[in-house]
């Protein structure tokens, strides 16, 4: 398969597509991912799916054959993911048999020619068969032979359903050599995710609430005066833009992030030739009415407010976890 031309049909349907497609999609994308070894991966996109969509997680796998491979799958790496629970347990030597019957079971070219019917099913019977290549090969164990033969959009679902070639997977065989591109992948589904379902984060109070949340737990200080508020004000020489007043009435500052800096509290305003240092280090600059976060790797960004420099770490945060 050509992994950048999936991924942007992949990323285009979960901005776009019918919410059925998005399941297709993410459901495909997770086991994708998870032959290839990125286990976790395929965690954190199902787990995000989960978040945003709210959707029962049998809409995954939604027939025999994909809830056969995750089944498979599950056995191999010893444990069932929290986001698994919705999945009913299957057993597994009855599975076996029959995904093994289905390896070995002859292809005729005519399949799928005619619609279904009672002429097709009477052309199936009839029609010369031949042992299918792609199937034979994973019946075979020949992980080498079915990424060869597997084409642009490789039956995933009926690989891992094999549960003789599971625990390779699990361990990182990765038949199609995706796994160093699979975080990329992951990354960009879950930020599609968060495009189209966007987290509401409502007033200022759960806005704070959830950054903390997502961050591991930590706590913020105290609300901080109308007063404190004023003198800031008064010491900096500018009026806060209203979205900062109502941060600093919801927690008078917020601790660091591995990925963001220490906001800073009223006592700790300053101002810099005009421009208002909201942050230590000195990084999210208030300028003109724009909050400015200046970042040495990433570059400069101009958020439209305060508010708006929050929103985006907490969107940065849920996409991370």
């Amino acid at each position: 398969m050509e992994p950048g031309e999936y991924l942007e049909a992949a990323v285009r349907d979960v901005l776009t597509a019918a919410s059925s497609t998005v399941d297709h999609q993410v459901g495909y994308a997770a086991l994708l991912l998870a032959v290839t070894g990125a286990l976790d991966e395929a965690d954190r996109l199902v787990t995000q799916w989960q978040a945003r969509t709210e959707r029962p997680v049998t809409a995954l796998a939604p027939d025999p054959l994909r809830a056969r491979a995750w089944a498979m799958l599950f056995e191999a790496r010893g444990a069932r993911p929290d986001w698994a629970a919705g999945l009913p347990p299957l057993d597994l030597d009855a599975e076996e048999r029959a995904h093994t019957a289905a390896l070995r079971r002859p292809v005729s070219d005519l399949e799928g020619v005619l619609p279904p019917g009672p002429v097709a099913e009477v052309v199936k019977h009839v029609a010369p068969a031949r042992p299918d290549r792609v199937r034979t090969a994973l019946a075979d164990g020949d992980l080498e032979s079915w990424a060869a033969l597997a084409g642009p959009h490789p039956d995933v679902a009926t690989l891992a359903a094999t549960r003789a070639l599971a625990p390779a997977l699990v361990a990182g065989a990765d038949p199609l050599g995706l796994r160093d591109w699979a975080p990329s992948c992951a990354g960009a589904l879950v930020a599609a995710l968060h495009e189209r379902y966007p987290p509401e984060l409502g007033a200022w109070p759960e806005l704070i609430a959830s950054i903390l949340r997502l961050r591991g737990g930590a706590t913020a200080p105290p609300p901080a005066s109308e007063a404190a508020i004023r003198s800031a004000e008064l010491r900096l020489g500018v009026p806060l833009p209203p979205d900062c007043r109502e941060f600093l009435r919801t927690c008078d500052g917020l601790p660091a992030d591995v990925v963001f800096p220490r906001l800073l509290g009223t006592a700790e305003l300053r101002a810099e030739n005009g421009v208002v240092v909201l942050s230590d280090p000195a990084v999210l600059l208030l300028s003109a009415g724009h909050v400015v976060e200046v970042d040495p790797i990433l570059g400069t960004t101009v958020h439209a407010s305060f508010r708006a420099a929050l929103v985006n770490h907490a969107t940065l945060l849920a996409q991370a976890g």
